[in-house]
Parts: structure tokens; C-alpha cells; sequence
């Protein structure tokens, strides 16, 4: 296959005027990437439509790799509400990537956080700015620190079934938006309707609880709310 790619296309380029080869250059030196470049190659092309895509390694048995680009998503520690959302080109190392999403937290808050739980895969910092950065595999010797240590250890462990949700039911698995910037909107949207569903649920919990004194139906008032934040969003 790579021969005969080759053999076309060195056959289109002779055969192309100048006004084509300058229409059609990008795609051209994508292809010629693509036939240069062996296994063992950083920054590879792995997809002709989307050049931008990265392999991940997930370091897991059932699937070893994943092709895509990298996301930060830091939430709440009680609540479970996402406050940022980050989106980086390539496959940086994840302790790289905490500084640029407690930037974004800090320009939407105006405020920085105490402290961030992470795991080992951002070992090597300590403390980003005013915010301290707790590894929460790192060992204790105290038993009262021992304790308090996997309280925090089970609380980071809540980040994982939002990931979940967000891949299964808010489409961030596979995104069908073209380029980096189609990755970003991807994931804010994503990120966006995980809030709002939150925000519903509490809303039809609290409206089950007085909806005999209504005298409008719930579906009706989650409908309308519904509504007026899709308008606001749009704003």
C-alpha cells in the first residue's frame, strides 16, 4: 500500500500545474509526511482527515492506546461540578498540563485554589503558585494522617465515573467536530450539558418534594427552565 500511495502520489504532483500544486499544498505534504515517517517517529500522522491526533497511552490491558487529543477537567471537592476545562494539542505530561487549567480557573473565578488533588501522573510539583498540589497515592506514616489521606484518596477517585458520563452520555468518546478548535467545543459542550443535567436533577429533586402545593406541572416548570437557559446560553 505505501509503495503504491508512493507511486501516486509522485504521478499527481508531475501531472499538476503550479496553480494545483499551491491549491493543494497542505494535502500534499501531509501525504509525503505520512510515507516518510517509520514506526518509531515522534509526531507521527495517524489520520489523513485529522493530522492533529494523538496517541495516548492509557497503560491498561484492555486497551493500550487511544487516539485523540488530551483534556484536563477539574471539579469541585464536594459538589462534583466541573470548574474548568482544558483541551491541549499533542500528548504533554499531565503534571504540565495542571498549571494552564488553574490559569483558566483563576480567570473565570478571579480566585486560585487551596489545593488540587492529583495522582501520580503529575508527580514532580509540589505547590503551582499560592495552590498546593496533593498526591494522594503518596504514603503516610501516622495513622491519623494515614486515615485523612484516604479520605482524600477516595475523594479524587469521584473524577473517574464524570469522565465516564461525559465519554458514554455527552459525546466527548468520539468527536465529530473538525481540528483543535472542534476539540475544544467538543469538550466545553460536553462539560456545559454534565452541569445542566446536574442542575436539572437537583431542581426536579426539589420540585418533587413541594410539587402537591403546585399548582403547575413539574414537566412543565423543568421545560420552561430548560428553556430560558438555552436562550441564555445562546446570548
Amino acid at each position: 500500500i505505501k509503495t503504491r500511495a508512493g507511486r501516486l502520489l509522485r504521478d499527481l504532483t508531475r501531472k499538476m500545474n503550479e496553480e494545483q500544486l499551491e491549491k493543494h499544498k497542505a494535502n500534499i505534504e501531509i501525504c509525503q509526511r505520512i510515507l516518510s515517517q517509520k514506526r518509531q517517529d515522534k509526531n507521527k500522522i495517524y489520520s489523513f482527515h485529522e493530522p492533529d491526533v494523538s496517541c495516548i497511552a492509557k497503560g491498561k490491558d484492555h486497551k493500550k492506546y487511544e487516539f485523540g487529543s488530551k483534556a484536563s477537567i477539574l471539579l469541585t471537592k464536594n459538589s462534583n461540578i466541573i470548574v474548568g476545562a482544558c483541551n491541549f494539542q499533542g500528548n504533554p505530561y499531565d503534571g504540565k498540563t495542571l498549571e494552564a487549567a488553574l490559569d483558566q480557573y483563576n480567570q473565570l473565578f478571579d480566585k486560585s485554589p487551596k489545593s488540587v488533588l492529583v495522582d501520580e501522573g503529575y508527580r514532580g510539583r509540589q505547590r503551582i503558585g499560592s495552590t498546593e498540589i496533593l498526591r494522594v497515592h503518596k504514603k503516610r506514616k501516622a495513622e491519623y494522617s494515614r486515615r485523612s489521606w484516604r479520605k482524600l484518596f477516595r475523594r479524587r477517585a469521584a473524577v473517574e465515573p464524570v469522565i465516564g458520563h461525559l465519554k458514554q452520555d455527552h459525546r466527548l468518546g468520539r468527536n465529530f467536530l473538525k481540528g483543535i478548535i472542534g476539540d475544544e467545543i467538543n469538550l466545553l459542550m460536553a462539560c456545559a450539558a454534565f452541569n445542566f443535567k446536574k442542575l436539572l436533577n437537583c431542581i426536579d429533586f426539589l420540585l418533587s418534594k413541594f410539587k402537591k402545593t403546585l399548582c403547575i406541572d413539574i414537566a412543565t416548570l423543568k421545560f420552561i427552565y430548560g428553556l430560558h437557559m438555552f436562550l441564555l446560553f445562546q446570548h
